[in-house]
């Protein structure tokens, strides 16, 4: 090849521009992702705890063992409160027979208090031992009740329905009221809720967006990312939070609602939180093609003539490997994805799309 030609080539290319991949810019659905740490508790979590003290005789469930709400799930030894059981009784006996008795003596004043034979003195006292009678047998009847009830505490029944938690307690062991340790947890999983926590700033971002009413609305679904990276099959809701800021943390903590028919999910299991802002018709940049000079991002756009020109952009989030723009860039416009450590402005470009110069096509 001729020198002449070569050097007709390059000046050629010269004039054709540098050539780098460019990107014709449309509207695009995308979806702009925030996830939060959360911890997972069923709906009913409930501590199993004694309500009398006294030897663990029974256990009928298992760890883990699904029960339904009122199955017995612990004996507590009940002869000292059948004991104590009827000697209530027998006190409320007794007290009867008093006030059986003194209604008796007042019968049998009355006529003699009618025709002035006795005065009325002994009438009074006679009502008063009939009043005393009266309350002492209410009192009987409401210590044997009480008995009742403990009797009835002996047997430790489900509150809910649920799965049990560790049982640390085995036949044998003294129980008492005052144990800091519960008997077991029960947890009712047919629904589990999901606490998690965010910023302060996102909390009012995300306060303004879920009631916003244009496209951008934040929405009210959110996803539960597993311990093991996937996601839950089901969706959930954000149904309450905390109420308050918390001063040291700067953060508040928010509920989600999930169902959960399969059981899949137990207490004390972790995720993330995954919401969703979802952009019908998002302008998307790659994040390579912004570049970032002290705290603002800058793309290089084209011209008619192919000639660049930095344009400063706002970021608004982020879709996948993608920027979702706010402001800067529109439909139609023209940017350089690559290369842009050889640009300034006003330097022409040879676009180039999948590997090809566009000017070749």
């Amino acid at each position: 090849m001729l020198l002449g030609e070569v050097l007709f080539r390059l000046e050629k290319k010269v004039d054709e521009g540098l050539p780098l991949p460019v990107k014709t810019l449309k509207g695009e659905k995308a979806a702009n992702t925030f996830q939060y740490l959360g911890n997972v508790e069923g709906i009913e979590d409930v501590d199993i705890r004694p309500q009398v003290d006294g030897i663990l005789e029974e256990i009928y469930v298992d760890e883990g063992d699904f029960v339904e709400k009122g199955q017995p799930l612990f004996k507590i030894n009940a002869q000292p409160y059948i004991e104590d059981l009827k000697n209530a009784r027998a006190n409320v006996a007794l007290e009867r027979a008093k006030l059986k008795k003194a209604r008796t003596e007042l019968d049998r004043l009355q006529p003699l208090i009618d025709n002035e034979v006795i005065s009325d003195v002994q009438m009074k006292t006679a009502e008063a031992d009939y009043e005393i009678a009266e309350a002492s047998l209410a009192k009987a009847q409401a210590i044997q009740a009480n008995m009742e009830i403990s009797l009835g505490f002996t047997t430790i029944n489900a509150p809910v329905s649920g799965f049990i938690g560790r049982i640390p307690k085995s036949v044998g062991n003294v129980i008492k009221k005052t144990d800091s340790e519960p008997m077991t947890v029960l947890s009712n999983v047919s629904k589990i809720y999901v606490y998690f926590s965010m910023s302060e700033s996102d909390y009012l971002y995300y306060t303004r967006m879920k009631n916003d009413s244009t496209s951008k609305r934040i929405s009210p679904a959110v996803k539960l990312i597993l311990a093991d990276g996937y996601i839950y099959d089901h969706t959930g809701r954000i149904d309450a939070n905390s109420g308050q800021i918390n001063k040291n943390t700067g953060s508040i903590t928010l509920r989600a609602i999930f169902n959960n028919p399969d059981t899949l999910l137990r207490s004390g299991n972790t995720g993330k939180i995954l919401m969703e802002q979802i952009y019908p018709n998002a302008i998307l940049i790659p994040q390579s093609a912004a570049i970032s000079i002290q705290d603002k991002r800058f793309v290089f756009t084209l011209n008619d003539s192919n000639m660049t020109q930095r344009k400063e952009i706002q970021i608004e989030g982020r879709s996948g490997k993608d920027f979702i723009i706010g402001e800067g860039l529109e439909e139609g416009d023209r940017i350089v994805i690559s290369g842009l450590n050889k640009l300034t402005d006003g330097i022409k470009i040879n676009p180039i799309k999948s590997g090809r110069l566009l000017s070749e096509n």
